[in-house]
C-alpha cells in the first residue's frame, strides 16, 4: 500500500505549484501545526496533567475561562512568535492585537485565532478544537494595528481547524478545496486521511440551540418549524436535530456527512448581533465550507462579504449544506419584503384546558 502524504510533504506540493514562493508561508503552517500538536497533547492528559477545571479570571468578552483556554493560548502564541514568518496576531482570549516580541524577526503574515473552541465541553469530555485564519499583512507595514486585522474573509489566504476528538485531526483550505489529515500519534504526524472533502447540496440534518427559540427572527422560527414537522409537513421529509456547543465539532460533522449549522441573530442580547467573532471564528468555517461546497450566511449577507469593524465583532452564522442555506436566506428576504408565509404546525400552537 502505497504512503499517504503527511501534511508537510502536501503543503510542500502546493507550494511547488507556485513559482514565486519562498517557502515562509509552509514554515509559517508547520508551526500552526506543531501547536495544534501540543495542544492536542494537553488535552489527551486531561485531569491526569490537572488541566480540567476554571482559571481564574474572564477573557475580553467577559466569559468563564477554562485553564486549558489560557494554556491553548498561551500554546499558538509562543510557538508561532518566533518563526519570523508572521508580522503580528489576533486572539479570542487578547482584548488586543499581540505584537511580535522585537527580538523575533517579522513576517508578511497575520494570523487570527480561537486557540480553544468549545471549552466548555472540556470537563466532560467532549470534542473541542481550534480555529485559524491566515491574511497578508500590507506592503511596508512594520507595526501592525487593528485595522490590518479587519479584511473580509474573501481575503483569507488560508483557514482551517484542529479537532481534538477520539481522534485529532487538522482540517484546512489553501483556497482550492478542503483537506482533512489524522495525526498519526505512533510518528507524530499528521497524514492526509480525507482528501478533497465535499458537503452535499442537501440534507435531512440541521444543529441549532431550540432553547433559544423564543429569541429567534420570524423567519429561522419558519425554517425550524417546517423540519420539525417531518413528512406531514412542507419539506415532506423527516429532520434530525443535532447540538453540540462546539463549534469546530459542528462543522467537522457537516464537513464528514452534510448538514446545516445555525447560530442565528436573536433578540436574547441586543447589544450582540450575533454570537460567533467574524474574524476567528465565522470568516475561517465559512471559507472552509464554501471551499466544500457549502454555503455560508449571516442570514441576509454572505459571511465572507461581512466588511469587519472591530476585531472581536459578531455575527450570526448559517452555514452548511447549500440548498439550505439558500432557503434561510430566501426566508430572511420574503420575511422583509412582508411576503412571507410561515407554516404552523399544531404541534407547537398554545393549549389551554378550555380548549379542546
Amino acid at each position: 500500500m502505497p504512503l499517504k502524504s503527511t501534511l508537510t510533504e502536501f503543503i510542500i506540493g502546493e507550494q511547488r505549484k507556485f513559482s514565486g514562493a519562498t517557502g515562509e508561508f509552509t514554515a509559517l503552517l508547520n508551526d500552526i501545526r506543531l501547536a495544534c500538536k501540543r495542544i492536542a497533547n494537553l488535552i489527551g492528559k486531561g485531569a491526569l496533567a490537572g488541566v480540567n477545571g476554571a482559571a481564574a479570571g474572564t477573557n475580553v468578552q467577559g466569559e468563564r475561562q477554562m485553564k486549558l483556554d489560557v494554556m491553548a493560548n498561551d500554546i499558538f502564541l509562543r510557538t508561532n512568535e518566533r518563526g519570523g514568518h508572521l508580522a503580528a496576531m489576533a486572539s479570542e482570549e487578547l482584548q488586543e492585537i499581540y505584537q511580535i516580541p522585537p527580538q523575533y524577526p517579522r513576517g508578511r503574515y497575520l494570523l487570527a485565532f480561537d486557540p480553544l473552541d468549545g471549552s466548555s465541553n472540556i470537563d466532560v469530555n467532549v470534542a473541542v478544537g481550534s480555529i485559524f485564519s491566515v491574511l497578508r499583512c500590507a506592503d511596508g507595514i512594520v507595526e501592525p494595528t487593528t485595522r490590518d486585522f479587519l479584511q473580509p474573509g474573501t481575503e483569507q489566504v488560508c483557514a482551517g481547524y484542529a479537532i481534538y476528538g477520539p481522534t485529532t485531526m487538522l482540517v484546512l483550505t489553501l483556497g482550492h478545496g478542503v483537506h482533512g489529515f489524522t495525526l498519526d500519534r505512533e510518528i507524530g504526524e499528521f497524514i492526509l486521511s480525507h482528501p478533497d472533502l465535499r458537503i452535499p447540496a442537501e440534507t435531512s440534518e440541521f444543529a441549532i440551540n431550540a432553547s433559544n427559540q423564543r429569541f429567534w427572527e420570524p423567519p429561522v422560527k419558519r425554517y425550524v418549524t417546517e423540519c420539525l414537522a417531518g413528512r406531514s409537513g412542507p419539506r415532506g421529509k423527516d429532520f434530525n436535530m443535532r447540538w453540540i456547543a462546539s463549534f469546530v465539532a459542528e462543522v467537522h460533522r457537516i464537513l464528514m456527512r452534510g448538514g446545516l449549522f445555525m447560530y442565528p441573530k436573536d433578540s436574547k442580547d441586543l447589544a450582540k448581533a450575533g454570537r460567533l467573532r467574524l474574524l476567528y471564528e465565522a470568516n475561517p468555517m465559512a471559507y472552509l465550507v464554501e471551499q466544500a461546497g457549502g454555503a455560508a450566511s449571516i442570514g441576509r449577507e454572505r459571511v465572507l462579504e461581512v466588511a469587519p469593524e472591530g476585531l472581536h465583532q459578531r455575527v450570526p452564522v448559517i452555514l452548511g449544506s447549500k440548498e439550505e442555506v439558500e432557503r434561510i436566506e430566501r426566508y430572511h428576504g420574503e420575511h422583509d419584503r412582508g411576503v412571507d408565509q410561515p407554516f404552523t404546525s399544531p404541534l407547537f400552537n398554545e393549549r389551554s384546558l378550555f380548549v379542546q
